[in-house]
């Protein structure tokens, strides 16, 4: 699935020499202190996409998300729930909204902890990969505010009229973030044994054992008892401040550059969905 899911930002890093490292970072309560999608509630119901009764659910759910994390069960009810949402979403009506109000929503929550940590593996001549079980459409301009490499995300269904239709494409969760990981490794030429992962949830254990770094940062409970029990590291992060007020490093980048990012992104999708689709029907040739 990399070819078609793991997308470029526009500013990504220089070549590095072979063998390559990369850091994978979760985005919710591991780089941001909220759930990503959940934030723009406000943002989508100011431009009409949600009533009031669905902001007040969705807050209800950033709640429950923040308060003690969500367990695989509760991860599928607000996959559900969001699908249904958005369908009938259209998607460039999205993105700009999205644009829009990035900077006031998202870089006053991102952690200091995991920006100075983006700063560090790009210093050691690592590639940042972002991998969220959020939307492409919401993590691919965090990804590029935060100065990530590549973005992996959870993909809707797009209709011909340019609509979500409540179907989901991709969907960037648990044993699949990690096959995300292995066939960036292969297709990038990481080293996983030399990478790193950071998450806050258990459901992204498969992620964190696919390198040979894992790090838990401000795990639930049941990833903090496998940390323990495993010897990783345990990370807390608990200062979130704008990006702007601290990294001279991270530019920030304007809504026409966001909007044009995604419409580059939306480009490189297609090629890759090509490249996957073609895989699959060599893969499947020489089974036969």
């Amino acid at each position: 699935m990399v070819g078609a899911y793991a997308r470029l930002v526009e500013n990504q890093s220089l070549p590095h020499s072979l063998p390559r490292t990369a850091a994978f970072f979760d985005l919710d309560k591991t780089v941001i202190a909220k759930s990503s999608t959940l934030t723009f509630s406000k943002s989508f119901y100011r431009g009409g996409l949600i009533n009031r009764r669905a902001v007040l659910r969705t807050a209800y759910i950033q709640f429950i998300f923040l308060a003690g994390g969500a367990d695989h069960d509760q991860m599928e009810r607000m996959r559900q729930y969001l699908s249904a949402l958005c369908k009938g979403w259209n998607q460039q009506q999205v993105r700009e909204i999205v644009a829009e109000t990035l900077h006031d929503l998202i870089d006053p929550i991102i952690y200091d902890e995991a920006a100075s940590l983006i700063e560090e593996h790009h210093t050691a001549g690592r590639d940042v990969v972002i991998v969220s079980t959020s939307g492409a459409e919401v993590v691919e301009p965090i990804g590029a505010m935060l100065g990530a490499d590549r973005v992996v995300a959870t993909r809707m269904v797009v209709g011909e009229d340019g609509c979500f239709t409540g179907e989901v494409e991709y969907y960037a969760y648990g044993p699949t973030k990690a096959e995300a990981v292995r066939q960036l490794a292969e297709s990038e030429g990481y080293d996983l044994a030399r990478c790193y992962a950071y998450s806050d949830s258990a459901t992204d254990l498969p992620m964190l054992e696919a390198v040979g770094h894992p790090h838990a940062v401000n795990p639930d409970r049941a990833l903090r008892k496998e940390a323990y029990a495993r010897d990783w590291p345990v990370l807390v992060f608990n200062r979130p401040v704008r990006l702007k007020q601290r990294v001279r490093g991270l530019s920030m980048p304007t809504r026409p550059a966001l909007v044009a990012a995604a419409a580059v992104g939306a480009a490189a999708a297609t090629a890759g969905l090509v490249w996957y689709a073609s895989r699959r029907r060599a893969a499947a040739a020489a089974a036969c």
